[in-house]
């Protein structure tokens, strides 16, 4: 994300009249991310259900912050100080990694009402995470403009890197 234009422009909330930048990319890397914290969790063994929700989330923040100090200290401090708006705007614009991180947590958090075990869970939450990435992907590509068959290309593509993470899961539980 740049501010040479590279994401979509629309006008904020509120009809504010500010133009929000949104790069859904940042929805893919945070479902990967939360696919990884989901292997990484359920090599440990069993672990309280609370426990994963905390993971994901403050994982999810975790590299949100990172995403938006590189953002704003990376490019944009060597061109000038960057004020409240801009930290704001950036801060807007990587939000997607952390909404990555919501539904699998969500998953993990209902997963007793549906009866599911640790492994269960895991599998649930993961299912939800790489769901959300090929999602993600297909909303970055037509949100770049991307034709259909790019689209598809993309969830087709995200969908394998999540086969790799689901492989990976089993690789590890051997």
């Amino acid at each position: 994300m740049s501010d040479s234009g590279d994401a979509a422009v629309r006008r904020g909330p509120r009809n504010s009249g500010h133009p929000v930048h949104t790069d859904y990319t940042g929805g893919v890397y945070g479902s990967m991310l939360a696919s990884s914290v989901i292997v990484g969790a359920g090599t440990l063994g069993s672990f309280p259900r609370v426990e994963l929700v905390l993971l994901l989330l403050l994982t999810g923040g975790v590299f949100w912050i990172a995403h938006v100090h590189a953002q704003l200290f990376g490019a944009r401090l060597a061109q000038r100080r960057p004020d409240r708006a801009v930290v704001l705007r950036v801060c807007r614009e990587e939000r997607t990694i952390v909404k990555a991180a919501v539904p699998p947590a969500v998953a993990v958090a209902v997963s007793p009402v549906l009866g599911l075990g640790v492994q269960g869970t895991q599998w649930l939450a993961l299912s939800v995470a790489v769901t959300g990435q090929v999602g993600w992907s297909v909303a970055a590509a037509r949100q770049a403009g991307a034709t259909r068959h790019l689209m598809v290309l993309s969830a087709v593509v995200n969908l394998v890197l999540g086969m790799v993470i689901l492989s990976a899961k089993l690789w590890l539980k051997q």
